[in-house]
């Protein structure tokens, strides 16, 4: 046997074992992949999967009611209780990969049986926050692009997990790392959501006059145009018409969020927040409160 027989029989030996643990969600008239998370928990893609309540899973030809437990969209993790319990281990989680390391892609289709895609593993980085403001424990960034796979198991050359199969822009595929999966999963079986901080504003992204750049240092900011009744923002005494320069040390650029904000550890603490109102440069102490339900 040669080494691209090998490879190919090694490929599909990895993809044999991971099959049990990825299963389908139907998610309307179409559907997306899953991990089998537990016997009767599923966890999967909180975007792909969109706002449904009730669903149902497929895997090998059966299919098995599903409840919603919890979903957080900063993380784009939703987990689904199963009305009944599905036989099957989950990967062991991996190690850090490297770039240039191979991974396997492992969906369902729409029966729940296995498919597979071979992927290379593009980037790898540290921790970072989403468009959506979630903190993702690593940066996993694979070189396919994803379909209805999405939700699906990413493992590594030794068939260890990866993580959870996500598309970022232009379906460019990532892997949700397993230890953010660990770390929200649970919670949202419990809470059923992830508490987020909540500054209480509504922003508009602004150019700072020339004559007020040097005191503000920065060229952008965001004026506040909107208060939450009895916010954060609105108990610390910023005002409508403040344009705020930055919170807890992370300036406002050209977006108008902080994503580090929605951080739950953030919850209860106070920081600091620079703004400009008028032509003076104001620092305020911001309580960050719960994001509401």
């Amino acid at each position: 046997m040669d080494i691209l027989e090998q490879l190919s029989q090694a490929l599909a030996d990895r993809l044999a074992r991971a099959a049990p643990a990825v299963v389908a969600v139907l998610a309307g008239e179409r559907h997306v992949s899953g991990i089998l998370w537990d016997a009767d928990v599923v966890a999967t893609s909180a975007e792909a999967t969109g706002e449904y309540d009730s669903t149902a899973v497929r895997r090998g030809g059966e299919t098995i009611g599903a409840k919603l437990a919890g979903r957080d969209p900063t993380t784009n993790i939703a987990v689904y209780r199963l009305d009944s319990p599905l036989t099957g281990t989950l990967p062991s989680p991996a190690s850090a990969p490297r770039t240039g390391a191979l991974a396997q892609v492992i969906g369902a289709n729409d029966k729940g049986a296995a498919t597979g895609r071979l992927a290379m593993v593009h980037e790898t980085g540290p921790a970072w926050h989403g468009m959506a403001g979630g903190l993702i424990d690593s940066l996993i960034r694979l070189d396919v692009r994803l379909g209805a796979d999405e939700g699906g198991a990413v493992v590594d050359a030794s068939g260890a997990l990866l993580g959870m199969a996500t598309a970022g822009p232009r379906r460019r595929g990532l892997a949700i790392p397993t230890a953010t999966l660990a770390r929200v999963v649970p919670r949202l079986l419990t809470d059923g959501r992830i508490p987020r901080g909540f500054l209480g504003v509504g922003l508009q992204g602004v150019t700072i006059g020339e004559k007020y750049r040097a005191a503000a240092g920065q060229a952008r900011g965001a004026m506040v145009l909107q208060l939450v009744e009895n916010g954060a923002a609105g108990r610390a005494g910023v005002l409508p018409g403040d344009i705020l320069l930055a919170v807890d040390g992370h300036r406002f650029g050209q977006n108008r969020r902080i994503p580090a904000l929605t951080d739950p550890d953030l919850i209860g603490r106070r920081v600091p927040v620079r703004l400009l109102r008028g032509a003076a440069v104001l620092a305020l102490d911001v309580e960050l409160s719960a994001r509401p339900g």
